[in-house]
């Protein structure tokens, strides 16, 4: 007997909801593995065990494999993630604040990035192709989110002119390698500093350095 219109369709729909239950369920696994990988990441370093990551998401080793078959995997879209949300907040900040503090604000918000990134580096220098896609990431959105902050102050007369938005990532990345007698803030204290070095003061009509 064949199959009346109304029963393919319905078979037809039944299929495509299972498709889409699956598709959320995979993304919500997905999300609750990098927030996991994420937290551990910035208390243990990239070398926390996929064991205490699977634990953290509440889900199975074998869920965590299907979908992050590779480590290397796992740590690219965690930073993946964070440089996403880093570079929105250049975004939002432009939005709300005057020029130099929305730059300000953000170095602090790019230093909190760098300063949990315990271990990266000894991953990137691994060799293994999947970082790759992290340094042009970095190049695609951090760089043009620091060179359009910067630019926007110092056309506003409120920072150092003439400065390199790259030398000033560079900068703020070297002092959060920096530790200080074990003190966790020891880094945002000497970005702060630093940040303070970059803006204008103005006297007599006249900026100066502050």
């Amino acid at each position: 007997m064949n199959a009346r219109p109304d029963d393919q369709n319905a078979g037809t729909s039944q299929k495509e909801g299972g498709k889409r239950r699956l598709r959320a369920d995979a993304k919500r696994s997905v999300d609750a593995i990098v927030a996991a990988a994420k937290e551990l990441f910035a208390t243990t370093g990239v070398d926390a065990t996929t064991r205490e990551i699977a634990d953290r998401a509440g889900i199975g080793m074998g869920t965590l494999f299907r979908r992050f078959p590779q480590r290397a995997d796992l740590i690219a879209a965690v930073f993946h993630s964070e440089m996403d949300a880093c570079a929105g907040a250049a975004t939002t900040l432009a939005a709300e604040y005057p020029p130099a503090e929305a730059l300000a604000r953000w170095m602090l918000v790019y230093a909190e990035f760098i300063a949990t990134k315990r271990g990266l580096a000894k991953a990137l220098s691994s060799g293994d192709p999947v970082f790759v896609g992290l340094f042009v990431r970095f190049d695609q959105i951090l760089r043009p989110a620091a060179r359009i902050l910067y630019k926007a102050a110092e056309a506003a007369g409120q920072v150092r002119p003439n400065l390199d938005a790259t030398e000033i990532l560079c900068a703020v990345t070297t002092l959060c390698m920096s530790t200080y007698d074990g003190k966790p803030d020891h880094a945002g204290q000497m970005v702060a500093i630093f940040v303070e070095g970059l803006q204008l003061q103005h006297c007599c009509g006249r900026p100066v350095y502050a």
